[in-house]
């Protein structure tokens, strides 16, 4: 059953015997004083649905001890040891001093609860709604929006690791799994197989002996019925089993392919974590958080976490989903694309976007010195010829680049000039065009960079390195470090709770 706060302060009460040693303009400060107007016990009933059994901790009590966790980083052993012997947790908490808090696993069992209701975002929504009472963002129309690298809370595994975990995980979940003879390896061992691991030769038959096991498994448990957890292991297994390897030269051999899967699980311990490319021969393992801010605030409007292989363009709309028509929304070249600017649009949204720049040959031509006519569907070229454009968005110059002279500036190849039209150029010229107005460039540069501002308060202390596993519980903890942020910026603000309403005591 749902515990509540007794309205009674104890003999030993932090807040009346030390509360004035907690600064006023803190966090912590702000929950002593409103943390049940904030946190009060009726957003939180749905979770505990029975009124038996002994009461849970406080609604209050848990959710400002979430935020006071997210806001310093810390794991619910931490936050838990904080909140024994911290006196200003002890008062934003309203604890008496000698109060011993709670177990650590409390905080994984509201978590595990949030995760499963209906909201499981709604410590940061109760703190949007006190953004929205108070009006502080109203009539501000302008978002931006940006993303940054999470670090994924496990090791990344190599083929032969992620075969053996895949299987063993298989043979644990399913009985009739176990007794399928497997000759690749001793699945019961936590050893490494013995080979020779210098020896390429060794690893290649340990690879082709693992797949084949793999698929032994699988067509060994084909018709057996299986509950969710086991079809995800044997599903896993499957994919494992696929994505690094392809037929070797005789029948029954494999090995690893000379190609990276584009969608590539890199472990079966964090199945949703992916390699995150931050350029060509740069990347990274785990996830992306995507933000969306109002710039002269620095508040977090919403907030998104996908795989990392999850470009900004496709989380750009589903963050503005909550949002009227009409804003501007600055963003960075990662959000370029065609498609993106035309959802954006259709959303009702202005775009302030930095486009992506035109590729061209040293010294020659770019799409831009070509004149592009959509509604007759025809491409000059800056020689003055006129090609029309087909049914795939070609326009081929072909034979009327011979002899041309500006051909060396235009095309290196023997065929001519092809020039594609994509779906979306129209788009794309606009904005380009668009861009070499100095005012929008003033108004990009001025207030675009309050987001990496927000983003740098994101993953400062330690906070880049995820501490969970999956996107469901990776994102309670964006929304509750976004939260805790966002509080810390409205405190700072002068946030308060008039008896009636949120306001905010501007100077």
């Amino acid at each position: 059953m749902q515990g509540t706060s007794d309205s009674h302060p104890e003999l030993l009460d932090a807040a009346a015997l030390c509360g004035h040693l907690v600064p006023a303009g803190s966090v912590a400060g702000f929950l002593a004083e409103h943390r049940k107007a904030l946190f009060p016990d009726e957003a939180f009933a749905d979770l505990f649905p029975t009124g038996r059994g002994r009461p849970s901790v406080p609604a209050d009590v848990v959710a400002t001890v979430m935020v006071l966790q997210a806001l310093e980083g810390l794991s619910d052993r931490e936050a838990a040891a904080e909140l024994r012997t911290n006196i200003a947790w002890k008062v934003a908490a309203g604890l008496s001093l000698a109060d011993p808090g709670f177990h650590p696993t409390v905080l994984t069992l509201w978590r595990n609860k949030l995760r499963g209701s209906d909201n499981p975002e709604r410590i940061f929504d109760a703190v949007r709604a006190v953004i929205d009472a108070t009006g502080v963002i109203k009539g501000k129309n302008r978002r931006a929006l940006d993303s940054t690298v999470l670090d994924d809370a496990v090791a990344t595994q190599d083929t032969i690791t992620q075969l053996i975990s895949a299987v063993r995980r298989v043979r644990r979940l399913i009985p009739s799994a176990a007794e399928i003879d497997l000759t690749a390896h001793d699945y019961n061992s936590v050893a490494k197989p013995a080979i020779a691991w210098d020896d390429t030769e060794a690893k290649a038959a340990l690879v082709s002996a693992l797949v084949n096991d793999a698929l032994a498994l699988i067509a060994g448990v084909e018709g057996v019925s299986l509950g969710a957890e086991q079809a995800d292991a044997v599903g896993l297994l499957a994919l494992v089993a696929g994505q690094d390897v392809e037929p070797g030269d005789i029948d029954g051999q494999w090995r690893i392919a000379q190609r990276t899967a584009s969608d590539r699980v890199i472990s079966t311990v964090d199945p949703e974590a992916r390699h995150i490319h931050k350029s060509v021969h740069n990347y990274r393992d785990g996830y992306k958080a995507h933000v969306a801010i109002e710039p002269d605030t620095g508040l977090v409007t919403d907030c998104v976490l996908t795989p990392g292989n999850v470009t900004d363009g496709a989380a750009a709309v589903g963050l503005l989903a909550g949002e009227s028509p009409g804003l501007e929304v600055y963003a960075d070249s990662a959000y370029g694309s065609g498609q993106t600017r035309a959802d954006l649009r259709r959303a009702g949204h202005d775009t302030v976007i930095k486009p992506i720049p035109l590729r061209s040959l040293p010294g020659g031509f770019t799409r831009d010195d070509f004149v592009v006519d959509y509604r007759a569907r025809t491409v000059t070229c800056p020689a003055g010829k006129t090609m029309g454009i087909n049914n795939t968005g070609e326009a081929r110059f072909g034979p009327r680049c011979d002899g041309c002279a500006l051909r060396h500036r235009c095309t290196q190849s023997k065929r001519g000039k092809d020039f594609h039209v994509s779906v979306h150029d129209d788009e794309l010229a606009y904005a380009r065009q668009a861009w070499a107005d100095p005012i929008v460039t003033a108004h990009y540069r001025k207030h675009r960079p309050m987001v990496e501002r927000s983003l740098a308060w994101l993953v400062a202390g330690g906070n880049r390195r995820l501490r969970y596993r999956g996107v469901a519980r990776n994102q309670i903890w964006l929304a509750t470090r976004t939260a805790a942020i966002n509080l810390r910026r409205l405190v700072h603000l002068g946030v308060r709770h008039d008896g009636t309403t949120w306001v905010i005591a501007l100077p």
